[in-house]
């Protein structure tokens, strides 16, 4: 699965805001260490200072199962409540998305909540374990990302091309990552979340996950489903796909997605000039990335960087005008609009996240270790969703080679008593539908809200009045949707709006 942080207005209140020995749920874990107090102090990042916000790192062991042993660091923020201390509601640990999103800005996040719901709470970002500010910080291959790199296609020589670069990203990853490597698992997380919670003195804690956030958020109801007072589970991934099946799934998903998306395209043909048609604008789509095969747009934007700026047109459809106007520039050359466009959607130089991603998803539970497995899966899917699957694949393939053994996946049980309350949109591509029903499922006490009908992934808090009213009424009184009968949602909202066309950007000079 490719990174899945939220794209929307997470994204928005992040900008500028800088496992082996770990027991299984059910299973004897050693004692945990006593929390450390964190020492609060002020932000360094001006949009947490803007916020009134304070900053702190949390010791955490470095390996669960040694909770006396080698401690690491886990950068943690704290926007404080601002109704009196009767109306209280405890803390509100925040998650992204990823594996490897940096969440630290993410305390910012309760004033986006509807009717001053959101006042009532702490809200505590943080940077996982690895990311971001915590400490230490996993880096393998800085320059890995990069630009102009091999076409994912295997028509065009991707597997000699690939293999022995993901292998020797995997071998860096090894050399680099240390003891941290061994315990990166989302059950390491989740422990540390409960030491946070711990250490902000809170016998129960309120937890709003994003994507890959929400299998955080179920894992830790699993494992400490009395420690749960409210959580939101929005963009939900399905723990039965975990995570292999989950790529097939998600390309198969965003295949349907940028067909809606040409599709957008061509009926603003008026504005883009692509096209008439989505067959007509897909077709071009596909031109130019043949063409930047043989002449990469500044000697940087090959086919594979051109299919990556398209990908934020699957995940959300606020994107849709940013990648409409780098396709207009993909048409005239404009190689200063499409690097632009892939340094947003792709973050080349970010391989902290990237190399978090990895050693989460290759150890989290197994992947195949036989690339004849890879290539009958990816070409079966392939088949039928060309878009994003050899991209998607090659993405994951250093998991072929990971230098750490993978544990069995973590369980997801239905403990708790009531919750979460569960937000998906019907066609949802990086975290498909069929994962929240499966979490309804799970959770008999969970309500769960969709945007009906909806492309975008992870959209509450996106100013569609129904959900976040939802949103909204659950963190004021507990209260979710009431639960109806059937597989179904239990509250059908409008989805996330199609955007107006604008004009293209001129050429650049």
């Amino acid at each position: 699965m490719r990174r899945t942080t939220v794209t929307h207005l997470v994204a928005t209140v992040l900008a500028g805001a800088v496992l082996s020995g770990v027991a299984a749920p059910g299973a004897a874990a050693a004692p945990a260490a006593p929390a450390a107090p964190i020492a609060w102090g002020p932000c360094h990042s001006p949009p947490l200072q803007q916020a009134g916000a304070e900053c702190g790192f949390l010791p955490v062991p470095l390996d669960h199962a040694e909770p006396g042993g080698e401690q690491i660091e886990i950068a943690v923020s704290r926007v404080r409540h601002t109704v009196p201390d009767e109306q209280y509601q405890g803390v509100m640990l925040v998650n992204p998305g990823g594996p490897g999103g940096p969440g630290l800005g993410l305390s910012r996040l309760g004033g986006a909540v509807p009717g001053n719901a959101g006042a009532a709470y702490d809200w505590i970002g943080f940077d996982p374990r690895g990311v971001g500010t915590s400490r230490p910080a996993l880096i393998c291959d800085p320059g890995y990302g990069g630009y102009d790199r091999p076409d994912h296609r295997p028509e065009h020589g991707a597997e000699a091309a690939w293999l022995p670069r993901t292998k020797a990203y995997a071998q860096a990853c090894g050399e680099r990552g240390g003891a941290l490597l061994e315990h990166l698992r989302t059950e390491d997380t989740v422990r540390d979340m409960d030491l946070l919670r711990a250490a902000l003195g809170a016998e129960q804690v309120n937890f709003y996950g994003f994507s890959y956030g929400t299998m955080l958020g179920q894992v830790y109801a699993t494992m400490f489903p009395e420690r749960v007072r409210r959580m939101v589970l929005d963009g939900i991934v399905d723990p039965r796909a975990w995570w292999y099946q989950a790529n097939q799934n998600q390309n198969v998903a965003f295949e349907r997605n940028i067909g809606v998306f040409f599709d957008w395209v061509a009926k603003n043909d008026a504005t883009y000039g692509l096209g008439n048609s989505g067959d007509e604008v897909e077709a071009r789509y596909y031109e130019i990335r043949d063409r930047l095969r043989v002449d990469p747009a500044g000697g940087l934007i090959g086919p594979a960087e051109w299919t990556d700026i398209f990908l934020s047109a699957g995940y959300n459809v606020g994107a849709y005008t940013r990648v409409a106007d780098a396709f207009v520039a993909g048409t005239r050359g404009d190689a200063a609009t499409l690097k632009q466009a892939y340094d947003q959607a792709g973050s080349p130089t970010d391989d902290n996240s990237y190399a978090v991603y990895l050693a989460t998803q290759c150890t989290d539970a197994p992947f195949p270790r036989d690339w004849a497995t890879w290539k009958a899966d990816n070409t079966a899917t392939d088949a039928v969703a060309p878009f994003e699957t050899w991209g998607n694949a090659w993405y994951n393939a250093p998991c072929l080679d990971w230098p750490v053994p993978p544990g069995p996946a973590p369980e997801v049980r239905g403990t708790l008593a009531e919750g979460p309350l569960l937000i998906s949109e019907t066609y949802d591509g990086a975290t498909p539908y069929e994962g929240a029903l499966q979490a309804r499922r799970t959770f008999p006490g969970s309500s769960l809200v969709e945007g009906l009908g909806g492309h975008t992934h992870s959209a509450s808090l996106s100013g569609v009045s129904c959900v976040d009213d939802a949103v909204a009424g659950y963190l004021a009184t507990g209260a979710l949707p009431p639960r109806t009968a059937g597989e179904g949602s239990d509250l059908q909202c409008p989805a996330v709006p199609q955007p107006d066309p604008v004009a293209p950007a001129p050429p650049r000079s």
